[in-house]
Formats: structure tokens, sequence, C-alpha cells
């Protein structure tokens, strides 16, 4: 890991950190857009970017996120950097779990499995690893449900 990929997991614990990012989200989303998803988050973490479908307008939705492999798959968590509120995509899963995701310059089919019991509790320790600013976005939420999913390929890679 690089030594700005281990201040940034430093800082992720701050709350005006999570409010910058949010900010940058746009910005992040373009840069992973033009490159087929080869950089997302400046390549500081595991990243790629997931399109799903609006739950209300029907329109795709592209958005960021930080992942962890896990088999074939990738593990993805509706943080929303510690807000109250769920994050669009997460509702958009929930509605529809077929997206696509832009992982290493491959564009992927993909269906969400919400992860329960068990087995939420062995994807949460992957992403608290990786990301251990997981464990502030939890208390900040302040006791809304903090989704996570299981992205598991549905087929060959997309054109």
């Amino acid at each position: 890991m690089s030594v700005l990929g281990t201040l940034t997991r430093r800082l992720g614990h701050h709350t005006w950190f999570g409010a910058t990012m949010r900010l940058l989200v746009p910005v992040d989303r373009a840069v992973g857009r033009l490159t087929r998803g080869r950089v997302v988050a400046l390549g500081l973490v595991p990243s790629l970017i997931i399109t799903t479908t609006g739950h209300r307008s029907g329109l795709p939705r592209s958005n960021p996120l930080l992942y962890v492999p896990d088999g074939d798959g990738f593990v993805v968590i509706g943080s929303n950097w510690g807000q109250r509120h769920q994050p669009g995509w997460v509702l958009n899963l929930l509605a529809r779990p077929q997206a696509e995701v832009a992982v290493k310059g491959r564009r992927l089919a993909v269906r969400a499995d919400l992860a329960t019991g068990a087995e939420r509790e062995r994807l949460w320790q992957l992403l608290v690893t990786e990301w251990p600013a997981y464990r502030t976005y939890v208390q900040r939420a302040g006791g809304r449900e903090i989704h996570i999913f299981r992205l598991a390929p549905t087929g060959a890679d997309l054109p």
C-alpha cells in the first residue's frame, strides 16, 4: 500500500474528509467513466464504478464505490460516508438487483445479493480491513441500517 493510500485510510475517519469526498464524487465518476474504470478514487483504494437503474426514474445511475474482492465477486457497502440517509444506489439495488460494474478496465454485468447473518459479518470484516473508517461511519449514521452487497458476475464481460 502506498504512503498516500495509508494516509487516506487514516483521514477517512474525519467528518471533513467525508464531506470533501462527497464534493469530489462527480469528478471521480467522470474520471472513472473516461478511463473505463481503470482509475477510480485516484487509485488510492480498490474502487469500481457501479451503474444501477434508478428505482423511480428508470434511468442509469453511476457511482464510484470502494470494493473488496470476494472470489469472483465484489463487496460494496452503502455507508454514504456515515450520513443518516441511504445512498441512492442502495435503493436502486434493493428495487432491481441487476447492475453493471466497470473495474480495472472491464465492464461486467452483476447481480447484487444483500448480505445477511453470518455472511454479512464475514463481508463486514473484509470491508473494515480495507477501510477501517466504516466503523466510524456506522456510529455517524445514527442507527441507520448500512447495507452490504456482494456483486456476483452474471456472465461475460460487456463491450
